[in-house]
């Protein structure tokens, strides 16, 4: 049982990985945290669907279309809700404020507009299993660690080793001296929310298909997401990998030796301790302004 709760943990903890990024990447260069992150996952989840069911069986073709679906929408809500706010240097908390706005009204149109009931995707992850160990890990689980490894990976490529990647870190240190060097910030703020809503977009795909899609599928995933970011560290883009498979896997065993009514109460315990004890996370650093 060890072995296979650990795999689910893996494979929930690496999905949280996904979005906590997202968050980590954003604060990092404009030290506020999207909360309209979870609307992109769920126009993730819901794009694949029904790409699936309308257009073709094929679950990687409706991965990619739920992937740029979910960019698309994050770049939307950068330069529509955000920029204004940002060009007229409004505090970062009213950007928090907006995007809470946008998270709920989000919500709330797609039930309006597809109905609140739950979506089984026509085209499943295969459902065999294998043995690792004596347990029985799901072929799925081991999936979806995969394409999230993959996905984290490709971004970290593009961070090290791109002169995309060199400007995000630049700014990640200072988004007004990056300016001073010729760098378009708005640009490069446009990228960073294309890369984080691409990541919400393979993390909701991954959610649907494992599980299913449903309006409050965003909201309810990245609320852990946060968590694991906090705890990570806010800004830190490996603190937030850290943070989500430590809580994937702690979730995984709560549910298996004590008792799954209390995997949700962990996380949020876990965010308050963490804000008690080190405010900034364990691999953050501390910021006088932090959303």
């Amino acid at each position: 049982m060890f072995i296979q709760q650990l795999a689910n943990g893996l494979s929930v903890g690496s999905v949280y990985a996904l979005m906590a990024v997202g968050y980590a990447l954003i604060y990092s260069l404009m030290n506020f945290t999207n909360f309209a992150h979870s609307i992109t996952v769920t126009i993730g989840a819901f794009t694949t669907f029904f790409f699936l069911t309308y257009a073709m069986q094929d679950l990687l073709a409706g991965i990619i279309a739920g992937i740029i679906a979910a960019a698309l929408l994050a770049a939307v809500i950068e330069f529509v809700a955000y920029r204004p706010l940002l060009k007229r240097n409004a505090r970062r908390v009213y950007l928090m404020i907006i995007g809470l706005g946008i998270s709920v009204m989000g919500d709330n149109l797609i039930i309006i507009a597809f109905s609140g009931r739950f979506r089984i995707f026509p085209v499943n992850f295969p459902s065999e299993s294998i043995k690792i160990m004596g347990a029985n890990v799901g072929l799925v689980d081991m999936l979806i660690f995969l394409v999230s490894m993959i996905s984290l990976l490709v971004v970290e490529l593009i961070i090290r080793k791109t002169k995309l990647g060199l400007a995000i870190r630049s700014a990640a240190f200072s988004l007004e001296a990056t300016s001073l060097m010729g760098v378009d910030t708005f640009k490069l703020i446009l990228s960073i929310f294309l890369i984080a809503g691409s990541l919400a977009g393979v993390a909701g795909t991954l959610l649907g298909a494992k599980y299913t899609a449903y309006p409050s599928l965003g909201t309810f995933y990245t609320n852990k997401a946060f968590i694991c970011a906090v705890f990570g560290g806010l800004g830190s883009l490996p603190g937030a990998v850290v943070g989500a498979l430590v809580l994937g896997v702690s979730e995984a065993m709560i549910s298996a030796y004590v008792s799954t009514s209390l995997r949700d109460l962990f996380a949020y315990f876990l965010l308050i301790v963490i804000l008690l004890i080190r405010p900034s996370g364990l691999m953050g650093k501390s910021s006088e302004d932090k959303a």
